[in-house]
């Protein structure tokens, strides 16, 4: 048997208004999640290069603008801080170091506030963490 062959599938009126109700919902989609917060800490690292990094196990905090402390994702006072720290130093099996992770304006005092309160802690290595310095390449002709 032979079936005709004048099938007019695509041939009807096109209809834009689904099309547009998609794209309109896929536009108020993206638009939301870039609006959404991320979840940590907003910081302002520095830029460095070269600078040597450690073998050890590492606990890091962090330390915004404003000098609040962060250890875990978790707002801390420093004397929480301290006992994280030290039990951090309890459960461990080697020595560990310290990884300050602290906004451009944080002050020199507050870096060495949070070095003294590891070192008390049991903690003799402390790093600072940076951004790699971007370099831009020169156009060759």
């Amino acid at each position: 048997m032979k079936f005709p062959r004048n099938a007019k599938l695509l041939r009807g009126t096109f209809d834009t208004a689904p099309f547009a109700a998609v794209l309109f919902l896929l536009v108020m989609f993206l638009l939301l999640s870039v609006l959404l917060p991320v979840p940590g800490v907003s910081l302002n690292l520095p830029e460095a290069e070269n600078l040597p990094g450690t073998d050890k196990p590492t606990v890091a905090v962090a330390i915004d603008s404003v000098g609040r402390l962060f250890f875990s994702d978790q707002l801390v006072t420093e004397d929480e801080l301290q006992r994280r720290l030290r039990r951090a130093v309890a459960g461990s099996r080697s020595a560990l170091a310290i990884v300050i992770q602290a906004d451009k304006s944080v002050t020199y005092g507050q870096l060495l506030r949070v070095v003294l309160l590891a070192h008390d802690a049991g903690i003799h290595e402390a790093l600072l963490a940076t951004l790699p310095r971007v370099v831009v390449a020169p156009r060759q002709p």
